[in-house]
């Protein structure tokens, strides 16, 4: 599943054509290495001669492993995002979606699951350094159910419900990769907390009779 797909923080400077070319080179090269090996196998040395920089410029680009790691998932998650838009998910009510989707994007992660577990595992890891790209993990998640779900514009309370599936979605990661949860009780958990949804619906105003 690695993708070469990624963009830079809002709130850092743009980047040149070149630039942007780097930084997804670079972290094509994290998704490689951590497909093949899990979190330990994404040496920061490595990932610069696979990518074709400098060290020097890699540190520039991703302070840590664990920034590394987090963008990388970013990465992915975008990736996914444009998988998903050009074949939505085909549920009949807007929690059905969210779950259809959110599973979609949990199997393409069972399929690399050594990479799934280096980023997961990053995200774990991260710090208040770490806070921009953990907060574009964040977007990406909630952009790719606010879309399922066929919202631009939701409340409060529905961006409540999104950020409890977020982190239960994320819960699930971890207790699947730990081997703690089967694969069928990560889709009961995701479709039980994808009901918040409906609970979170506004209420259409009564007719005038």
């Amino acid at each position: 599943m690695p993708a070469e797909v990624s963009s830079a923080s809002p709130s850092s400077p743009a980047l040149t054509e070149r630039q942007e070319a780097r930084r997804r080179r670079i972290l094509h090269a994290s998704a490689q290495l951590a497909s093949r090996g899990g979190f330990d196998a994404v040496q920061m040395r490595e990932v610069a001669e696979s990518s074709q920089v400098a060290l020097g410029t890699l540190y520039r680009y991703f302070p840590s492993k664990v920034h590394l790691l987090v963008a990388t998932m970013q990465a992915q998650l975008e990736h996914m995002h444009g998988t998903l838009r050009k074949k939505p998910p085909q549920g009949a009510t807007a929690a059905e979606r969210v779950a259809e989707t959110l599973m979609r994007a949990f199997r393409a992660l069972q399929r690399e699951p050594h990479l799934a577990d280096a980023m997961v595992r990053a995200l774990t890891f991260a710090d208040r350094s770490v806070s921009p790209e953990v907060d574009q993990v964040s977007r990406q998640t909630t952009m790719i159910i606010l879309n399922a779900m066929g919202l631009e514009d939701p409340t409060p309370q529905q961006l409540s419900a999104v950020r409890v599936i977020e982190h239960t979605w994320h819960s699930a990661l971890i207790t699947w990769l730990s081997g703690r949860a089967s694969i069928a009780q990560v889709k009961i958990d995701i479709e039980t907390v994808c009901r918040l949804i409906d609970l979170t619906a506004p209420e259409e105003p009564a007719r005038r009779r």
